[in-house]
């Protein structure tokens, strides 16, 4: 799952952040409305955590922006008013109030994501190898992996892919966010300790000049 947090909070949103990104998701994060646009534009993005009071552009112009496109990510909204209509007729298709619980925020973030895409079990299974999101366990044979979040989130997107290659491009979007290098080793050591982890016989094949695949 790709994500962008519009938060002009900076610790908030380093906080929110840091511990979404424990549940193997790729966030990217903007500090104001056209910040975010500018994000929007180049990334495609699953949901949008948007704050409705943003300095520059406001939220509910981001909302306005979004909901206009053909294709869109699901919105969940961010706010301290009690007016929570006003966000539901701008098209958002959440909202929390703040102060929130993270964990709210979580459950709510992974119920939009399913929401915008076809309907799919939420453990993922191939042969012996499966993987639960929600739970972040990944086991083969009933054996416990210990992967780090950024192995179950390369996993995830190998095996939502069904028996198909993942590109690398793909994979560096979906896997991780706007920061990552495409230039660096980042994506083959964690593929290389992944592959470890998974243990013989193999699990994750190469497809020379392209990506990866799980047959």
């Amino acid at each position: 799952m790709r994500l962008l947090l519009v938060e002009d909070e900076a610790d908030l949103a380093d906080a929110v952040a840091r511990g979404l990104r424990e549940w193997s998701m790729a966030v990217d994060v903007a500090a104001d409305g056209s910040d975010a646009l500018l994000k929007l534009g180049v990334y495609d993005y699953d949901v949008v955590v948007l704050d409705r009071d943003l300095p520059g552009v406001s939220g509910d112009d981001v909302c306005r922006r979004i909901v206009a496109r053909a294709e869109r990510p699901r919105i969940l909204m961010l706010t301290a008013s009690s007016e929570v209509v006003d966000g539901f007729a701008l098209g958002a298709d959440d909202y929390l109030r703040k102060p929130f619980d993270f964990g709210e925020l979580v459950a709510r973030i992974t119920a939009l994501a399913r929401r915008g895409g076809p309907p799919a079990s939420p453990v993922l299974e191939r042969g012996e190898l499966t993987l639960d999101p929600l739970r972040r366990e990944a086991r083969r044979g009933g054996r416990d992996l210990g992967l780090t979040p950024k192995e179950l989130n390369v996993l995830r997107v190998l095996l939502e892919a069904g028996g198909g290659v993942v590109s690398h491009e793909e994979l560096l979007v979906r896997a991780w966010d706007e920061h990552a290098d495409p230039f660096s080793t980042a994506m083959r050591m964690v593929v290389m300790t992944l592959r470890r982890k998974l243990g013989e016989p193999p699990v994750i094949e190469t497809v020379r000049g392209f990506g990866y695949r799980i047959p």
